[in-house]
């Protein structure tokens, strides 16, 4: 018998084996276990780990009090705006624009490709003239990502923006010394500001015979020559720009130019370049700039770079970028090197809201933009490389207990502190182990414990833990919150001078 039933199990078992491949359930769980595409963030995105985001609450909190400490009120705007907004004002980006399906046929959509134009729309609806305003806010961008670059297609941007008819140069004076004041705050070691203005660069074009309607486009392309060298660049304007190559050599006899105030004077010489109106008023403007950008003590920064040029088209003016001497691309490298080019950028731009304005209205603004992205990713190789445990969690008291049954005891202790102001916490087990409450103090550098137990309930006190000295002393009840605060002033004056050394 046992013969005749043999063969017949292993059919139906196979069968049964064959079957269950086409069962979508476990279809479904084979692609869980084998496409991990499932569990993969989209490129140029990622995640923020509770460490990582201590660095960007601490660079946001730099930068915020900067902006306010200048006197600007903050705004926000949706993340899409109509693509009839966007279109035509970026340029050659243009193409990074991410587009939404269309779902209404009156309203196609796209994300926010910087914070800039949605506050030209910002302005013009709401019919403003004249504002101080700061900005942060995501927005996107489809591009080819490079993460340690900090290139990335969703990311940060941190805007002020000066809107409103002033003095010449007052402004844009201003905004160079808040990029000044964030980038000394942060210490992120050397840099530099390069400034030049889009004036100089149309009548630099018009010397040399290029066509009007080249100018935008051949500004994007002449902004590439901090990634790429000039014979790529030279190459770009004379076979998809289609300058004659005399033109693109006498271009480049200009933007390879670069100094302090003394070459405003240089250029100056320059019948030429002189002959055009535009070249005389960039002149003066930059001559005025530089003069109160030394009444702001930053002129030590500060480079006047005829290479820069800024891509986007709503420029007008004085613009200027940012860069890191020390975290600059270098093509021997691998592409994994910390290099992140621009980290913070910004110009003149008093055309954009006219553009935008159903009446026209003509409202000059001048604005900056921080790259925090690229910030983060230098904050981040520098405390890898100090080999630094961050602070991750802002608790500075923990209520603990040596003995059982003190949980609610515990309890009113942190009710007491957090009403008080502490920032507080606590085992959430109701028997938890002393040594397992001091150790978490230890690994998340928590400043203070205190200790509740049978003799300090029946004394009326408390025993107070310096977590990092592991010193202990009794504080009577009444004390407690005025007896906290000294320590913590005492404890935060430690840690200062230990980092100092």
């Amino acid at each position: 018998a046992f013969y005749h039933v043999r063969p017949r199990q292993i059919n139906d078992t196979v069968t049964k084996l064959l079957n269950s491949k086409n069962d979508p359930l476990i279809k479904n769980k084979d692609n869980i276990r084998n496409n991990d595409k499932i569990l993969k963030l989209p490129r140029g995105t990622r995640d923020y780990h509770p460490n990582q985001m201590k660095i960007r609450e601490e660079v946001f909190s730099t930068i915020i009090n900067c902006f306010q400490q200048h006197g600007a009120n903050t705004i926000d705007t949706p993340i899409m705006e109509l693509i009839t907004l966007l279109k035509e004002k970026y340029g050659e980006d243009a193409k990074l624009i991410y587009e939404l399906k269309e779902q209404d046929e009156d309203e196609s959509l796209a994300l926010r490709y910087d914070l800039t134009v949605p506050l030209a729309r910002y302005i013009s609806q709401n019919k403003i003239s004249a504002m101080k305003r700061y900005h942060i806010g995501k927005v996107y961008r489809r591009d080819s990502p490079k993460m340690t670059r900090g290139r990335y297609r969703e990311f940060y941007q941190c805007d002020f923006d000066i809107v409103g008819a002033y003095d010449a140069m007052v402004p844009d004076a201003e905004c160079v010394k808040i990029i000044a004041e964030i980038l000394d705050k942060l210490a992120l070691e050397q840099y530099k500001i390069n400034i030049n203005h889009r004036k100089l660069l149309d009548a630099i074009f018009t010397v040399c015979g290029v066509p009007d309607k080249l100018f935008r486009s051949l500004s994007s392309t002449i902004d590439k020559l901090d990634k790429i060298p000039w014979d790529i660049v030279r190459n770009e304007m004379i076979n998809e720009k289609g300058l004659l190559p005399e033109t693109a050599d006498r271009i480049w006899g200009y933007v390879q130019m670069h100094g302090n105030a003394d070459l405003i004077n240089q250029l100056r010489n320059d019948s030429q370049l002189t002959s055009q109106k535009l070249a005389i008023e960039a002149l003066n403007d930059l001559e005025l700039l530089f003069r109160y950008l030394a009444l702001f003590n930053v002129t030590d920064k500060i480079v006047f770079n005829l290479k820069l040029a800024r891509g986007l088209d709503y420029y007008t003016g004085v613009i200027f970028e940012a860069v890191l001497t020390q975290y600059q691309y270098n093509p021997q490298l691998d592409d994994d090197q910390i290099a992140v080019g621009s980290i913070a950028g910004g110009g003149r731009y008093d055309e954009l809201v006219q553009k935008l304005d159903p009446k026209q209205r003509y409202v000059p603004c001048i604005g900056l933009s921080i790259g925090v992205e690229r910030i983060f990713a230098i904050k981040e190789h520098q405390l890898t490389e100090s080999k630094i445990q961050s602070k991750i969690i802002s608790t500075e008291i923990y209520v603990a207990s040596a003995e059982k049954n003190f949980l609610e005891e515990r309890m009113k202790l942190c009710t007491y502190l957090w009403e008080n102001g502490f920032k507080t916490e606590m085992a959430y087990k109701r028997n938890p182990k002393l040594l397992d409450q001091l150790q978490y103090c230890e690994k998340n550098q928590i400043e203070l414990c205190i200790i509740i137990g049978s003799s300090e309930l029946h004394d009326g006190t408390i025993k107070m833990r310096n977590v990092m000295t592991r010193e202990e002393s009794i504080i009577p009840r009444e004390q407690l919150a005025e007896q906290l605060r000294n320590h913590l002033i005492k404890v935060r004056q430690r840690l200062t001078e230990n980092k100092q050394q």
